[in-house]
């Protein structure tokens, strides 16, 4: 257990990323470095080796998570962190891991783009690259941490949501919270609720499960029972299949299982002033603390505004949204992007509530004042 001195740092977000993964108990990161996640893989480099862990620098992005699924297959708790361009790069396996069941969380510190765009600038554009990114009817989870804090404590959820699932889950970061630096306490893992994987098989057949589960267990490669692993629809014994009722059936499992569960620990949400709000704010991360200044600076001014923030952005909390959205007159969306939840929002609330947004994409943050300022013309 960490001492009363160690238990609180002053750190950066992407450094309590790497203290919630060990916390966890990931021991593999293979990575590449990139801005603005590279402190993620420097932490890493530093820390792994001091408890028993492996670090790999590998030679590109799309390496660094196949050594992490492959550590994963063998048994280990394994990372990858990137930014935009090598996102996009990890995509093909990100679907190779859903489809394979293989657990892993992968870390995109969001920045502006595309293309190389501006590296260390402000950005959430890859929002709609988490939830469709890689090809084919796919579950999603993704987690968006708003402080060095919650950083440290959605890291945890997210290895414990791969292990309990089976499923790649994405905490999706920005550059405003990887590059924050706050106190954080370091919560030791003898108080944190660990998940691991279960490795107890019900049967031979590496993908089978109970009945009214959704989840196979998993054995360690190597250990046990020999199974075949294949990014190819397959039967229980892991061989391809081309029989269209099991591929269904399999597609359909892949999707239920997040879908099922939803409430069981996967959706998770945070408000703040909702309770007599006429005025919601849709936010998500790095964009949180600029909307809970604005929220103080109108309730001062007597204008009634609450919080709506999705901590898991995938899936989207849309009933509890439509629920809140009845009390409101207005509800604007606020993101670093050209408006990739807005679309999300307009598509649940289908014009019952008026819904307005608030983007930038110049590499520069938005502002409490800006918030503020949309919030009292309107009003106006």
């Amino acid at each position: 257990m960490a001492n009363e001195q160690k238990r609180f740092q002053l750190l950066q977000g992407n450094e309590a990323c790497v203290e919630g993964a060990i916390a966890a108990g990931m021991r593999f990161y293979a990575g590449y470095p990139i801005t603005p996640s590279t402190e993620i893989a420097e932490r890493s480099a530093v820390r792994l080796p001091q408890v028993g862990g492996k670090f790999m620098q590998m030679e590109d992005e799309i390496a660094g998570i196949a050594a992490a699924l492959g550590a994963s297959v063998a048994g280990m708790k394994a990372m990858t962190a990137t930014s935009g361009p090598g996102f996009s790069l990890k995509q093909e396996n990100i679907g190779y891991a859903t489809i394979a069941e293989i657990p892993i969380v992968i870390v995109d510190v969001m920045r502006s783009g595309p293309s190389t765009g501006l590296p260390t600038s402000p950005s959430q554009g890859d929002v709609m690259q988490a939830k469709w990114g890689t090809h084919g009817d796919h579950p999603v989870i993704a987690i968006c941490p708003c402080s060095v804090q919650d950083t440290y404590n959605q890291t945890v959820r997210a290895f414990n949501l791969a292990e309990r699932f089976r499923t790649p889950v994405i905490l999706l970061m920005d550059e405003i919270v990887g590059h924050m630096r706050e106190g954080c306490e370091l919560i030791p893992t003898d108080e944190l609720e660990i998940h691991n994987r279960n490795t107890q098989m019900i049967s031979s057949m590496p993908y089978a499960f109970g009945e009214g589960q959704y989840v196979p267990h998993m054995t360690s490669f190597g250990k046990g029972n020999l199974y075949n692993i294949t990014g190819l629809f397959h039967d229980a014994a892991g061989f391809p299949t081309n029989d269209n009722k099991i591929a269904g059936e399999e597609g359909s499992r892949l999707m239920e299982k997040i879908k099922v569960y939803k409430y069981s620990g996967i959706l998770e949400f945070e408000e703040e002033e909702m309770e007599d709000a006429e005025i919601g704010i849709v936010c998500y991360g790095g964009t949180t603390r600029a909307v809970q200044g604005a929220i103080e600076m109108a309730r001062e001014e007597g204008y009634k505004v609450g919080m709506f923030r999705p901590v898991t952005l995938w899936p989207f909390p849309e009933h509890e949204l439509i629920e809140r959205a009845k009390q409101l007159k207005r509800l604007i969306v606020v993101e670093h992007n050209y408006g990739q939840v807005l679309l999300t929002v307009e598509g649940i609330i289908k014009g019952d509530t008026k819904v307005e947004f608030i983007g930038k994409v110049n590499g520069t943050t938005i502002s409490p004042k800006e918030i503020f300022r949309k919030i009292v013309e309107e009003e106006e």
